[in-house]
């Protein structure tokens, strides 16, 4: 039987490597330091998001830590950190930045006024002339909110990253954050004009609604009454929903037996349509004569329930009126093409002239 002495040691190596490269690992990833170092505390108005284990820094290269976070005299903030040196100058300044976009934090050393020869020992409170809190993300962002919403995300996220960093003072100029920003905006640069109309036809808007605020306010008033009205009566509505779907379907089924003839109907119409069309001045003389001749046939009938005429003339006329077979030589009688009688009455005279 093989001896398990070997594969056992080999077992025990390997767990004690992997146990160590797990814990550096995590040390690392925790921002964990070698712990010891000298502790110093600095009083802050606000320290917002600043946790232990935060980075310290001197011109960005990691010094210390961050150990705790407390309130002191009800409205400020001791950060309490240690560096892996014994002094600071006395003059230093301490001012919370950014680390990156999603809000952590780190303590940022600088050099401050005075003599470098002056330092601080471990357990000195920095006081609130020398520190600076962290620059305040949303009210940084909000101002730059309009210039983001036309922008793509990573755009977004270069500008924002520029802005924090020149804000904070670790790289950058304003004229550079400004011609980066000039370089991002062309898009809305070129559509001024629909923006400026835009905003020109919301002002008409607005001061149309301004005017009319009263029959604006009536109108909402009268809208929440009417749509609690309906609230209040939905089983009515419901079921009158309800019948009218029923209506709709009984209405269906009666027509659609007369279908053909209604489209027949339909189709006939179109051509009366057209004939009225064509024959307009037609119908339009005799619309406008049709009134005179009525009042005239009326006048016939106004003694009783029978027509009665005035005889004007009368004529007897065969064929073109001008044949002369139809003569009476024998028999003193007129011709059959001669006018038998004539009235001299005013009511027969032709457009009330005399004959």
């Amino acid at each position: 039987m093989k001896s398990l002495v070997g594969p056992l040691i080999k077992l025990i190596i390997f767990a004690v490597v992997t146990v160590f490269a797990t814990a550096v690992l995590g040390f690392a990833v925790a921002n964990g330091g070698a712990g010891g170092g000298t502790d110093f505390k600095a009083v802050f108005t606000d320290a917002t998001q600043v946790a232990p284990g935060d980075d310290v820094r001197i011109a960005g290269v990691r010094v210390g830590q961050v150990s705790g976070v407390k309130i002191v005299d009800r409205d400020k903030a001791e950060v309490a950190f240690s560096v892996d040196r014994g002094e600071l100058p006395a003059g230093v300044r301490i001012a919370i930045k950014l680390r990156n976009l999603t809000g952590q934090r780190y303590l940022s050393l600088e050099k401050g006024p005075g003599d470098t020869a002056d330092t601080i020992g471990g357990g000195t409170t920095i006081g609130l002339s020398q520190t600076t809190e962290a620059i305040n993300l949303t009210e940084l962002f909000n101002g730059f909110r309009p210039l983001f919403q036309q922008l793509t995300a990573d755009d977004v996220n270069k500008l924002s990253a520029e802005i924090i960093k020149v804000f904070q003072g670790e790289s950058g100029t304003i004229s550079e954050l400004v011609r980066d920003t000039a370089s991002l905006t062309n898009t809305i640069a070129d559509r001024d004009q629909v923006i400026g109309q835009l905003i020109d036809n919301l002002n008409v808007v607005l001061k149309n609604l301004n005017e009319h605020d009263d029959q604006f306010t009536q109108l909402l008033t009268n809208t929440e009454k009417f749509v609690t009205g309906l609230a209040n009566q939905k089983e009515s509505v419901g079921s009158a929903i309800t019948s009218l779907s029923n209506l709709t379907a009984v209405t269906a089924s009666i027509l659609q037996p007369t279908r053909p003839a209604i489209q027949g109907s339909i189709a006939a119409l179109n051509d009366l349509g057209q004939t009225v069309v064509e024959r307009q001045d037609e119908i339009k003389q005799t619309l406008t004569t049709l009134p005179i001749k009525l009042q005239k046939i009326g006048r016939a009938a106004t003694f009783g329930s029978w027509f009665q005429f005035y005889l004007c003339g009368l004529d007897v006329t065969a064929g073109n009126g001008q044949s002369n077979l139809l003569t009476q030589p024998l028999i003193p009688l007129p011709d059959i093409n001669h006018v038998l009688y004539t009235s001299a009455a005013t009511r027969c005279w032709a457009n009330e002239d005399p004959p």
